[in-house]
């Protein structure tokens, strides 16, 4: 990381070792720290499943190793207008939201970024893996973490330009392994701490217990391929494509035969049925093209038509996908060898130009083998005024 002017530089600290060692590595650089705390839950925060009290405790015994001031935020409030409420209306339209993505581009880059300005500062700073490059003509570019099995570029594709100008993610050049070995050298309290997991607000808790206090339960019918039921679910809300476990059924084919575990492969909204099939690969769940809007673009602008590497989910390997515009967003095909296994509405189609994020939108629908999938030919769908 090349910062040789001294900057007044405010680092999001949330008690876990990553932001920790990114302030450190500014301060060590010279840069006048400022570390803020952000309390983005409210709701029942009693200390079982939201860790937001300990991980606070943890934040200030960071700071004062390292010797920085820290505050205390309360996002709460902008936190449920701008993302729990987005949250729930996706859940209630059969789709299955990431809130991390909306999160990092409402609150982490826009809440936090705007009250950082507002303390002097001239850069914000996370311990997000990735990194940030200048191109040479002046544009701000997003680039995957060193660390291929961290990397968070996925859950920051909706970063613009003017908030990708104002940020640095200090560890996005390490691997996890340093990171870790950097906060044992230093002597961080929480050099040790594992890595948070779940959504952010809702923490370890049972996730279909806490989405029962917010959604509707409409029990339905589970039908195999053939429109057998084979067992009955508690709310479509509650179930997302690909799912595995809690689906109430065994292995068991109907009516005899084959051992293999049940999958979650659609949701048929208007008869309230979820679709069920055995087998990882079954053809159902293998989509060939996908449609997504409400899209946003790190340039600013859409990439042309071609060929790009795609993330239809966190934690998966680039796949060749094939790109064009369509009314009102874009449609990505993918060859036989490289068709995505459970592509889930509300999840983020995620393109990339080897190390370059390009951005990405939102998975309205996606084709595969099933004869009501619901994705139109790409044929169909490409718009003809946009260029080739």
């Amino acid at each position: 990381m090349s910062t040789p002017a001294r900057h007044r530089i405010v680092v999001g600290l949330s008690g876990g070792v990553d932001s920790a060692v990114s302030a450190w590595l500014l301060k060590r650089a010279g840069h006048e720290v400022v570390g803020i705390f952000m309390k983005n839950w409210e709701d029942d925060d009693d200390g079982e499943y939201c860790s937001s009290n300990a991980d606070f405790v943890d934040a200030a015994a960071v700071a004062d190793v390292i010797g920085i001031e820290l505050e205390h935020v309360n996002f709460a409030a902008e936190y449920k207008d701008r993302v729990f409420a987005e949250f729930l209306r996706e859940y209630r339209a059969g789709r299955t939201p990431n809130p991390d993505v909306l999160c990092n581009a409402e609150i982490k880059f826009k809440a936090f970024l705007d009250h950082a300005m507002r303390l002097g500062a001239e850069q914000i700073a996370t311990g997000h893996y990735a990194r940030v490059r200048q191109a040479p003509g002046g544009a701000f570019e997003l680039l995957k973490g060193l660390d291929a099995a961290k990397d968070q570029s996925y859950f920051l594709h909706r970063l613009t330009q003017a908030q990708l100008a104002r940020t640095l993610f200090p560890v996005g050049e390490l691997k996890k392994t340093e990171v870790r070995r950097l906060a044992a050298e230093i002597g961080l309290p929480n050099a040790a701490k594992k890595d948070s997991t779940g959504i952010c607000f809702i923490g370890e808790r049972p996730f279909r217990a806490f989405l029962s206090r917010y959604l509707r339960h409409e029990p339905g019918p589970m039908l195999d391929e053939d429109g057998r039921e084979v067992s009955r679910h508690v709310g479509l809300s509650f179930y997302t494509i690909g799912q595995r476990q809690g689906l109430g059924i065994g292995g068991l084919r109907h009516g005899g035969g084959e051992h293999a575990p049940w999958y979650v492969a659609a949701k048929d909204l208007r008869r309230n049925a979820l679709v069920v099939v055995q087998g990882r690969t079954h053809p159902w769940l293998l989509a060939e093209s996908l449609r997504a809007g409400d899209c946003s673009w790190v340039a600013g602008t859409a990439p042309p038509a071609g060929l790009y590497g795609v993330k239809t989910r966190y934690r998966q390997a680039d796949a060749p996908g094939l790109l064009r515009p369509v009314r009102a967003g874009i449609a990505l095909a993918f060859d036989r060898a490289h068709r995505q296994w459970a592509v889930a509405p509300g999840q983020s189609a995620v393109l990339y130009d080897g190390e370059r994020c390009l951005g990405g939108g939102v998975i309205e629908s996606a084709r595969t083998a099933r004869p009501d999938a619901d994705a139109a030919d790409l044929d169909d769908t490409v718009d003809a005024t946009a260029p080739a």
